[in-house]
């Protein structure tokens, strides 16, 4: 098993529920295929594209990243509230909780616990993150049909 840097990684198992995605088939292997071909300064929140870099590819990418996942395996989508009043977001699927991009927070330990469910429509009202969602959406498939 090809051991990844998520929060969750070793219970990240749950299939998934589409085949849009080719050689996706668990959260760990669309962790991979973003860190080789999807995540990128552009998919970065603007607000974080200081701190992206080839070094630190999760940094901005967490909603984006976690509606993707859903779209993927399904299950839920939760947030923690960060000290700046932003909602840091990962996956619930069957119970397996897993955080793509948890490695943005170095060694912090996050509270995945009681956290409150995210809605995709609130996120996405927000014209510049819906934008790129579609991004990083096009990226990872461009990157796992070539």
């Amino acid at each position: 098993m090809k051991q990844a840097g998520f929060y969750g990684w070793e219970q990240a198992t749950v299939p998934a529920r589409t085949e849009e995605y080719p050689g996706i088939s668990t959260p760990r292997d669309l962790y991979h295929r973003l860190m080789e071909g999807g995540w990128c300064m552009e998919t970065c929140a603007p607000r974080l594209r200081g701190k992206w870099s080839e070094t630190n590819k999760t940094c901005g990418q967490c909603s984006i990243t976690a509606f993707l996942a859903q779209d993927i395996f399904g299950g839920e989508v939760y947030g923690i509230l960060r000290p700046d009043g932003n909602y840091h977001c990962y996956n619930v699927v069957d119970s397996h909780i897993f955080d793509l991009t948890s490695e943005q927070f170095g060694g912090e330990i996050l509270d995945y616990r009681d956290n409150p469910p995210q809605e995709r429509a609130v996120h996405f009202a927000k014209e510049e993150k819906r934008l790129r969602y579609e991004l990083l959406k096009e990226r990872l498939r461009n990157y796992c049909t070539r």
